[in-house]
């Protein structure tokens, strides 16, 4: 059963970062590309890189510039963020790349707004989803997760300060207009992840079970925080039960719901969207520290 339930979680996660590849790439070589409209991160500097190469008589795919800014970044990841997230995400990024070198560069909107929109909106959905998903599509995405374990803001908020650079480096080399609709595309982009991914929120879980020792151990195994054991009885059965409470930010939901599933198929699981907190709440930075102790003791 659990073997069953992880192939099934990493067959999800792969699926994902294969559509995640396929949106961005049809972002760029569909909308952004075309209009000269200038993607996020190391995406929108592969193509200000491209334009300029073709601008020299060395014309230089944008994939070829993802694929060299990425490997560094990679190693970033790999050190501050996990071997699994980052994995996915150089995956990610490799594939956006070669697909942005097989795809054909096609004028899907032939007005600029329009294409600064969907470029943005397309774009936002393949970073949302693969870091809702427990990885990112590479580049800047996993600088802004470093970023945000350090100063608490939303991911989004912080890829819009870091992408100031490729909107005045658009508006210098290549008109201001063109800077404008980038600003335009890259705060679609933005609102769209903070909109999907919202990992800086809180959520408390109250989870019904019968199997409550079982289900705590597993949840200690997968997460770093507290459990409140609350007695319950079910009133139409009458039958003895277990709810345990946990609060947790939005990023650690699906870890939860798939140890609570993984353990105990028939629990409950009633999610309430948390408005503050007081107290000791372990960010991922403090998370990781624990978990290392953790093995380290084991």
């Amino acid at each position: 059963m659990r073997n069953s339930l992880e192939l099934k979680r990493q067959a999800q996660q792969f699926l994902v970062a294969i559509g995640s590849a396929v949106v961005n790439a049809i972002a760029l070589n569909d909308f952004l590309i075309p209009g000269k409209i200038f993607s996020a991160g190391i995406n929108g500097i592969a193509q200000i890189l491209a334009l300029a190469s073709q601008a020299s008589g060395l014309p230089i795919g944008t994939g070829w510039f993802i694929l060299l800014f990425n490997l560094p970044i990679g190693v970033l990841g790999w050190v501050k963020v996990g071997q699994s997230f980052t994995l996915y995400s150089i995956f990610v990024a490799g594939l956006t790349a070669g697909l942005s070198l097989i795809f054909p560069v096609v004028a899907v909107a032939h007005n600029a707004l329009l294409a600064a929109l969907f470029g943005g909106i397309l774009t936002g959905v393949g970073v949302a989803y693969a870091l809702k998903f427990g990885f990112s599509s590479g580049g800047m995405d996993i600088v802004a997760v470093v970023l945000q374990k350090t100063t608490g803001r939303t991911i989004g908020t912080l890829m819009l300060l870091i992408n100031l650079a490729i909107i005045l480096l658009a508006g210098g080399l290549f008109g201001w207009e063109s800077a404008l609709y980038t600003i335009i595309s890259i705060y679609a982009m933005s609102r769209v992840v903070d909109s999907i991914h919202t990992r800086h929120q809180k959520l408390t879980a109250f989870i019904v079970t019968t199997q409550s020792t079982a289900v705590i151990d597993q949840l200690y195994q997968t997460l770093i925080r507290g459990i409140t054991v609350i007695p319950s009885m079910g009133a139409y059965r009458r039958q003895t039960s277990t709810v345990l409470m946990v609060v947790i930010s939005r990023y650690e939901l699906y870890d939860l719901e798939h140890a609570v599933k993984e353990t105990d198929p028939d629990a409950f699981v009633n999610l309430v969207s948390t408005v503050d907190i007081e107290g000791k709440f372990y960010d991922e930075t403090e998370q990781l520290k624990a978990r290392q102790q953790r093995q380290h003791e084991h």
